[in-house]
């Protein structure tokens, strides 16, 4: 069921399937959870690649938005939602995501959502991953699969699902909750913690790289201060100007050097000022802003990924000087390198899928 994509080469987005997904639209949700679930499956891989020109720009995921009928119903706030399938013709899915169930938390729901509920354990059945996102969790305890697991949803419907579900564990204070038998219960609390759930399950089905790249094309979590952290110093195509182009792909694996423009000019064979013009003519940037911006990208990288010292990441992209680096880096990217890492370590740690 693991659809994931190999994150160490530039084409093979075309070689996997996009995950297939199905998300739930009853009259008791909203909008702006069935479509936001849907814009972030469909923004996995392609947005980035529309950004950056890095890779082709094609979706990862295939959300299709599913109900009892396939005619066009109203939801919350009177919005009209058209779905995609029905339940009974909905194709093949690896994960089925259920938005929040817009209840009072005493009203009896008991029969109320047969066809979904009904739904939800033919899939379960068939090996899917169910994920809920705030109240949503109450239709895992109709369909019977909460029993002895652990669980969550919004902090309103805690003490409900704990008594209208025997053997359930609720975690309340828990934002994201993973279990039951293959891990193929997912679970995230209230509010917009939806947007947490559909980071997670991108990384899970698609790759934690991907999950990233969403999560700083959309800001989340992060919103105050601003977008500069998650603006990647784009890199430019790869140059038509076959010179330079045998440069680009050089410097890629000697950007630490020292001199690197001088390196790069050398092997052009031309002089170091008809370089920097045929340089900056066929990429847009200057050779020294293009090698900025690699080293900036491999320092964010180790930032994210590890716990290398500060010191040890500066020397490793090409500065001898930390201070020099953390100040450059500040500059560029509008946090110094450890708010960076406490930053988007954290995300990719959260992201990461054992």
């Amino acid at each position: 069921m693991d659809n994931s994509a190999n994150p160490d080469t530039d084409d093979h987005r075309a070689d996997p399937l996009p995950v297939p997904v199905a998300i739930v639209a009853i009259p008791e949700t909203t909008a702006s959870v069935v479509y936001g679930m849907f814009d972030m499956f469909m923004c996995a891989g392609r947005d980035w690649s529309l950004i950056t020109g890095e890779g082709a720009a094609r979706s990862l995921m295939a959300p299709v938005v599913v109900s009892d009928r396939s005619e066009p119903m109203v939801v919350g706030n009177d919005v009209r939602i058209v779905p995609d399938h029905a339940f009974a013709d909905c194709p093949p899915v690896d994960l089925v995501c259920v938005p929040e169930l817009a209840v009072p938390p005493g009203e009896p729901i008991e029969g109320r959502f047969d066809a979904a509920v009904q739904f939800l354990s033919e899939r379960h059945r068939q090996g899917a991953i169910i994920a809920t996102a705030c109240s949503g969790a109450l239709l895992l305890g109709e369909a019977g699969l909460l029993a002895g697991q652990d669980a969550t949803t919004h902090w309103a419907y805690c003490e409900i699902l704990a008594r209208r579900y025997p053997g359930v564990r609720v975690h309340p204070q828990r934002a994201l909750v993973v279990s039951g038998e293959g891990q193929r219960l997912v679970m995230a609390g209230g509010g917009t913690t939806w947007l947490d759930l559909a980071l997670y399950l991108i990384a899970r089905t698609v790759g934690i790289d991907e999950a990233m790249q969403v999560a700083r094309m959309n800001l989340i979590d992060w919103h105050a201060i601003g977008q500069q952290p998650f603006a990647r110093l784009a890199r430019t195509r790869q140059s038509e100007d076959a010179l330079i182009a045998d440069c680009q792909v050089w410097i890629a694996n000697h950007y630490a050097r020292p001199s690197p423009v001088a390196a790069m000019a050398a092997r052009s064979g031309l002089t170091e000022r008809s370089f920097n013009r045929r340089f900056q003519a066929a990429t847009g940037m200057s050779p020294m802003a293009y090698v900025l911006t690699l080293r900036l990208e491999e320092a964010k990288q180790m930032l994210e990924a590890g716990d290398e010292a500060i010191e040890g990441i500066a020397l490793a992209v090409g500065y001898e000087d930390a201070g020099f680096f953390g100040r450059l880096f500040r500059r560029k990217v509008g946090l110094t390198p450890a708010q960076y890492r406490k930053r988007f370590g954290a995300l990719r740690k959260a992201l990461a899928v054992t």
